[in-house]
């Protein structure tokens, strides 16, 4: 090639650099010498800030910015940093000609000459508050164009022949899309765009939209050299020459990839903070609901047993008392789970080996189930011992395995597993330590992800109109997070369920438990004096009736106020039975306030949920409600005859 050819060559491709950086509408484009004054000016730059060219040549950039910004020295620390760290990017506000504030996306790179000497920068704006079309019009000799595209490095800058081929190509698309120019020129732009994408024609929809309205802008998934993804933001201006062809596009891609992130983690962490004032409202809710339900629960509960001891009855209607008895049971059973979702019962943890555990309710599960559900447990040889209460445990597992029944109405196999589990900081629902993972797993009709997703919904199921009360997974959730652990359900869709209950393994240091009612201990005829602390007339009459049906005097207080009068007023009472939600004073304050003025005073607490650590901490025997009168007499006979009293604790 000859050097006229060789001129001629680069003077076409300094006028490609030309009209690119001249079809810009959207960016102020210009540059600036070492010093920071404007040596060219695009007619973007004129569109947002106000000056001709003419008339800001030749002046320092600084003037853009807002007095106390100049008085800061950020024009000169913006040059410090591009020229030190290769670029500087910011967003802030900028003054027009006329004085009028607009915020502002700036970018400044570094010009430097092919012997590595800085010559200036270059810098590009974007009018973040008003996006309008604007023609460009450059200021620039062939060369500084050519220079200030070729050094843009945060932004893909290149140029499209009319049938998309591309035909330039600058540092910025090479560090974003991973191509070299070598590699790239000649290519279809096609090839950045994701598979789906080429199939539906959205290249040459987009080259069809700026041909025909003279400028495309979208955002969308487009593909990197190595076949990773990235969100980009992209505009497409159409290029004409002087007699109004079309020769081209230019073309600007943003990798705002991480500005999708952010959109994403927001919009996640927005619903998980739905979800967890959802359930939290609903807990507090469905607790309330339960308390006061067991309360009626255990004064039907009471009188219905009084009255079977008091009156004889024909065998017909005894069988009516014993089904409102077993009605009224299977009400406590319910709230019961109600309260486990609320995580608001009172857990008696204690070490449990779940082999153990699985094994001594072989015979529940076989009668449960039915002969068409094959029960298999698999347990390593050696499982250490886990931290929980083990008749809701037991509770659970059983209606994990009703569940896996009902999902297999042809019957099939039940594989009841464990492993230990190490959890370290990546699972934020978990403190990290050693757990035990009780897994039951069933081949049946499996979830589809929406009802997944609702699965431990409060009141949710998929099992019909009074077919269940949708509180069986939320119960079972409630005790495992109660117990410090975890539930997690796995499901597909024709291949079965697997419901998991993550419990922390039990270390070298217990936690102080509060012991388990023993059996029945009578109190060997002892008539003691009670007094019965409940803010419910319903209940406090109810539990008056059974401590005088195990022979004792009692006095009644409907609130903690009344009872410390009723206490310095009688003097000798022998025990306190208080339940502990009531108004202005709690059943735990008014044990700490006889605790303090009455040493030696014996405090059962009866409730339905309680604060357990309190309780723990001031070692009160718990009553938990509804109780029967044998719960009653065995709880009494343990702090009279066995236990030390509050103040010994």
């Amino acid at each position: 090639m000859t050097d006229s050819e060789q001129w001629v060559g680069a003077s076409e491709e300094n006028a490609r650099f030309r009209l690119l950086v001249d079809s810009i509408t959207d960016y102020a484009v210009y540059m600036l010498d070492r010093d920071g004054v404007v040596t060219t000016w695009n007619a973007g730059a004129e569109r947002f800030k106000g000056y001709k060219a003419a008339e800001i040549i030749g002046q320092h950039f600084s003037r853009f910015y807002p007095e106390p910004d100049r008085a800061a020295g950020a024009p000169q620390r913006a040059l410090e940093i591009a020229a030190r760290e290769g670029r500087f990017e910011t967003e802030g506000w900028r003054l027009r000609k006329d004085g009028t504030p607009f915020w502002t996306h700036v970018v400044i790179d570094p010009i430097k000459a092919p012997n590595g000497e800085l010559i200036g920068f270059a810098k590009i704006t974007r009018d973040l508050s008003e996006r309008k079309h604007a023609e460009a019009a450059l200021a620039e000799s062939e060369e500084q164009f050519r220079r200030l595209v070729l050094n843009v490095v945060d932004y893909a800058i290149y140029m499209l022949s009319p049938e998309g081929m591309v035909t330039s190509w600058n540092l910025g698309a090479e560090r974003i899309k991973g191509y070299g120019a070598e590699e790239i020129v000649g290519q279809h732009f096609s090839r950045f765009y994701p598979e789906e994408d080429r199939l539906k024609g959205g290249p040459a929809r987009s080259l069809e939209m700026a041909r025909t309205t003279g400028h495309y802008q979208a955002e969308g998934w487009r593909v990197r050299k190595d076949g990773s993804r990235f969100w980009a933001s992209v505009v497409i201006d159409a290029i004409h020459n002087e007699q109004g062809e079309l020769i081209g596009f230019a073309k600007i891609t943003r990798d705002v990839t991480e500005r999708l992130e952010q959109q994403k983690r927001l919009e996640q962490a927005r619903e998980e903070l739905f979800q967890a004032q959802k359930v939290e409202a609903i807990g507090q809710l469905t607790g309330g609901v339960a308390h006061d339900f067991n309360n009626l629960l255990m004064v039907i509960l009471g009188s219905l047993e009084v009255l079977g001891r008091r009156v004889s009855l024909e065998e017909r209607d005894r069988k009516l008392v014993d089904n409102a008895v077993h009605a009224a049971q299977r009400g406590a059973q319910l709230t019961q789970r109600m309260l486990a979702f609320a995580r608001r019962q009172d857990l008696e943890q204690t070490p449990v080996d779940l082999p153990d555990l699985v094994r001594g309710m072989s015979d529940l599960l076989s009668r449960t189930l039915g002969p068409t559900i094959l029960i298999e447990t698999r347990f390593p040889v050696a499982l250490p011992k886990v931290l929980a209460d083990p008749s809701q445990l037991d509770s659970a597992l059983l209606n994990l395995a009703v569940n896996a029944r009902d999902a297999m109405p042809e019957g099939g196999p039940l594989i009841i597993s464990a492993r230990e589990v190490v959890v370290g900081n990546d699972q934020p629902d978990l403190k990290p330590g050693r757990y035990v993972c009780l897994a039951v797993e069933d081949r049946g009709e499996g979830m589809d992800a929406e009802t997944l997703a609702r699965a431990t919904d409060p009141f949710f199921t998929t099992k019909g109109v009074g077919k269940g009360t949708g509180l069986g997974l939320p119960m079972v959730q409630g005790i495992a997070q109660q117990s410090g652990g975890k539930f997690l359900l796995k499901s597909q869709v024709g291949a079965g369920t697997t419901a998991e209950i993550w419990l922390p393994i039990v270390g070298d240091k217990m936690p102080e438990l509060v012991e388990a009612v023993p059996e029945p201990v009578t109190a060997q005829g002892r008539r003691l004096k009670v007094l019965a602390v409940d803010d419910d007339a319903l209940v406090l009459i109810n539990t008056a009736m059974m401590l005088e049906e195990l022979g004792h005097e009692v006095l009644e207080a409907t609130s903690g106020e009344q009872a410390l009068q009723l206490l310095e007023a009688a003097g000798d009472v022998d025990l306190v039975v208080t339940d502990q939600a009531m108004p202005r004073m709690t059943g735990l304050v008014l044990a700490g306030e006889i605790a303090a003025r009455w040493p030696g005073l014996p405090v059962i607490l009866a409730s339905g949920y309680t604060d357990i650590e309190e309780a723990r901490v001031m070692k009160l025997p718990r009553l938990a409600k509804p109780f029967s009168e044998a719960d009653l007499e065995r709880v009494i006979a343990r702090v009279t005859d066995t236990e030390p009293s509050v103040a010994a604790g």
